[in-house]
């Protein structure tokens, strides 16, 4: 072999050589194919309609499909498990409401999955208030005059929520609990019953999400009391929060994007961080908005935070319901 060609193929070889740390660099970069989130409710309920939002958008920022993946059924066990048998490998997450980890433990006993040992919070993506609304027949106009009335009539005035462990079931017990005031609960089968009983005139007042409440409130048949929110909504600037008159009252339901125990810290990260960049957006805002949802974004640290503190205030209302555990 001559010296020239010798020195062709080493070069060739060396360039190789090369080139092979950035090909497997390149092949190992995350996200290098198809993320999944998986809802434990059926589409169209709040944690599916804030998956798919943000889905829609993360697929455009990380060249990859993010595929919703609805496992209802269990009281939220078919999810926990369609998580547990995937790898733990970044591809994988679990999009839900807090209700897996601070109302279903308190409520059904052997649940097969438990918060701080097979998850890991990754980013809180939005925060959904709920709003007290009073029917006309009732006479009251505001949050005091609602409290007043109950105080003077214990016992007499009634609400409906959406089922005995439920977030608007427990916010009233919070309310009541924190407010010395006697309510008696009317138990319904979710907001598609409990909505049209208050429009009705069947309960005297109900905690209910925005838009199925707005054209009721439009119309004159119901009136917004307040929000169960940390501070009032801007969507609603005009209704006051119960925090401001029970100061740390805030049970507005929250959705946040978690991994299973074990996975990369790199892919939570930037997962996180697409999650923030996304929440963000003025479309994503609007469009959430729309569903009367605040879109949020955090840190993990900080969706790990909110899920302790809600498992904490809602532990309480479930105490002060009075919910014991069913087998």
């Amino acid at each position: 072999m001559s010296a020239r060609r010798r020195t062709v193929l080493a070069t060739t070889v060396f360039a190789a050589c090369l080139a092979l740390p950035m090909f497997a660099q390149a092949q190992s970069a995350y996200p290098n194919r198809a993320i999944k989130f998986v809802v434990p409710y059926s589409a169209g309920g709040l944690p599916d309609t804030v998956a798919r939002i943000f889905a829609q958008r993360l697929q455009d920022r990380l060249g990859q499909s993010v595929v919703v993946d609805n496992k209802p059924g269990a009281n939220g066990v078919v999810a926990a498990s369609a998580l547990a048998s995937s790898p733990a490998d970044g591809y994988t997450f679990l999009v839900t409401d807090g209700s897996m980890f601070s109302i279903n433990p308190a409520i059904y006993k052997n649940l097969s999955y438990e918060y701080k040992r097979d998850f890991v919070p990754v980013s809180l993506a939005a925060r959904a208030p709920l709003y007290l609304a009073v029917h006309p027949k009732t006479g009251v106009h505001t949050l005091q005059e609602f409290v007043a009335l109950a105080k003077a009539r214990p016992g007499v005035l009634n609400y409906g929520s959406s089922g005995i462990g439920s977030s608007h079931h427990l916010t009233m017990e919070a309310m009541k609990a924190s407010l010395g005031i006697d309510v008696t609960h009317v138990p319904f089968k979710g907001s598609s019953q409990s909505v049209p009983a208050l429009i009705g005139g069947q309960v005297d007042v109900a905690f209910s999400a925005l838009p199925s409440l707005s054209g009721f409130v439009k119309g004159g048949k119901v009136k917004l009391l307040a929000t169960n929110g940390a501070k009032r909504s801007a969507h609603e600037p005009d209704v006051p929060a119960i925090a401001e008159m029970v100061p740390g009252f805030d049970f507005a339901v929250v959705v946040g994007v978690l991994a299973a125990n074990g996975t990369p810290q790199a892919a939570i990260d930037r997962i996180a961080a697409e999650m923030e960049a996304v929440a963000k957006m003025p479309d994503t805002i609007q469009v959430l908005a729309n569903a009367g949802v605040e879109s949020v974004g955090s840190k993990p640290a900080e969706y790990g935070k909110a899920i302790l503190d809600e498992n904490e205030r809602l532990a309480k209302a479930i105490k002060a319901a009075g919910i014991k555990q069913q087998e």
